[in-house]
């Protein structure tokens, strides 16, 4: 049965897209911890534990995900971009980059703030932008 971030890659459930290509795909997280908060999954592959991917498709998410930290930063004001790969609250491998302005923007217990429909658009268009701009 495929996960609900296939279905997003997929477009069956709709998506705050950021960046895609044929074997990854960046999108707003639903629930972020600031705004540009993104997700970077594998289309192709389901495992819910990131060590497992085959050693390509491991690679070629990370320089993906490279590629869309970049993008980012270039959209939010931020002082970097973090990383985190937890891969328990949903069974498919994802990477979470945050931009951040201090480390305290990485909790992941903190309350999430309130963002609208509009500025999550607004975002998603302006970090593909500037990932589009990168190709």
């Amino acid at each position: 049965m495929a996960t609900i971030f296939t279905k997003i890659a997929n477009g069956e459930i709709p998506s705050y897209k950021v960046a895609e290509n044929e074997d990854y795909y960046a999108f707003l997280d639903i629930s972020p911890l600031v705004k540009g908060h993104t997700l970077v999954i594998p289309k192709k592959v389901e495992d819910d534990y990131i060590f497992h991917l085959d050693e390509k498709t491991y690679e070629g998410l990370w320089t993906f995900a490279r590629k869309v930290a970049v993008a980012l930063k270039a959209a939010v004001p931020c002082q970097r971009v973090g990383v985190a790969v937890l891969g328990m609250e949903v069974p498919h491998t994802h990477i979470h980059l945050v931009p951040l302005q201090s480390e305290a923007d990485m909790d992941f217990r903190k309350v999430k703030p309130s963002i609208s429909q509009e500025e999550m658009a607004a975002v998603a268009s302006a970090v593909f932008q500037q990932f589009q701009a990168l190709q």
